[in-house]
């Protein structure tokens, strides 16, 4: 397909873990509205029927988002391609179940270093090209278990969580550039991540066999029912980067909104019980310091 040549400005996208699910629908979406992409994947070879018919807007590189070497290889050949980069779509992580007593450490390990350490280096490689443009987008793959804690996959939301804290910081942080930074937190959707991307803690323990054990079980039953539309979240996810005012966080599927408002009114309800005791824990003299820690 040909370049748009009345199209003013393309946005360039660099998009991780195009191969399947959400990268591989957005990257389509993007290309077919007219923008350009770099997309990358572990297996580059199989984006081989996207890049073909995106010959002049899409390039495909290598990229395991837990080395460093080809995160800045990714960087360097999107700006040799198409000259800079304006959305960055942190999207390569996979999913693993088992309770924190049933994780070892190489499980924890590479769940950040890919879920979260990945997403940290690729944001601090293009942060400086995108000040020097003085714009960009920042959109970071989280999850529903980036706000709400899900039993059986405790590793898994601590690195979503994690995400979501840096993110929400790093918004405040980039905000005076003209930089925007969106949280994306899907529900269930019809992609692998209940199977290829979708990992088990080696040890099991019968004792939480009603938690992680369910848990796993229940992924594995979802898997092909899931509710949510990959191509519907892609459309999402553009109108959210093309919006003059972006949400912090974009939720994705009734089902994640759901869990995430019962999440809203159980802080809420604690917040209200307990506001006496907040409150108590303050200085009653207000010329006196209070340090926050």
């Amino acid at each position: 397909m040909t370049r748009d040549k009345n199209r003013v400005a393309p946005k360039v996208w660099l998009i991780t873990g195009c191969s399947t699910g959400f990268g591989r629908a957005l990257a389509e979406a993007v290309l077919k509205k007219g923008d350009e992409v770099l997309a990358t994947a572990r297996e580059p070879e199989q984006l081989g029927a996207l890049i073909d018919h995106y010959r002049e807007t899409a390039k495909a590189v290598r990229l395991d988002v837990t080395l460093a070497q080809d995160i800045q290889a990714a960087v360097d050949t999107a700006i040799a391609t198409f000259g800079r980069i304006d959305v960055l779509v942190n999207n390569a992580g996979y999913g693993l179940i088992g309770a924190l007593e049933e994780v070892n450490d190489t499980d924890i390990y590479q769940q950040f270093e890919t879920n979260f350490f990945g997403a940290l280096r690729l944001i601090r490689t293009v942060l400086p090209l995108m000040r020097k443009l003085g714009s960009g987008h920042i959109v970071n793959m989280s999850s529903t278990a980036g706000l709400v804690g899900f039993g059986g996959s405790s590793i898994y939301c601590a690195t979503k969580f994690a995400l979501e804290g840096m993110s929400e910081a790093l918004a405040k942080e980039v905000e005076s550039f003209g930089i925007k930074v969106t949280l994306i937190e899907p529900g269930a959707f019809r992609t692998d991540f209940n199977g290829r991307s979708l990992r088990a803690a080696e040890q099991s323990i019968d004792a939480y066999a009603t938690v992680s054990g369910a848990s796993l079980q229940w992924f594995k039953d979802m898997d092909g029912q899931q509710p949510g539309n990959p191509a519907r979240a892609a459309q999402a996810i553009i109108q959210a980067v093309e919006s003059p005012h972006p949400p912090m966080r974009l939720v994705l599927g009734t089902d994640a909104m759901n869990l995430i408002q019962e999440k809203l009114e159980w802080v809420k309800t604690d917040l209200d019980a307990w506001q006496q005791v907040t409150v108590s824990t303050d200085y009653t003299d207000s010329n006196s310091e209070v340090i926050i820690g």
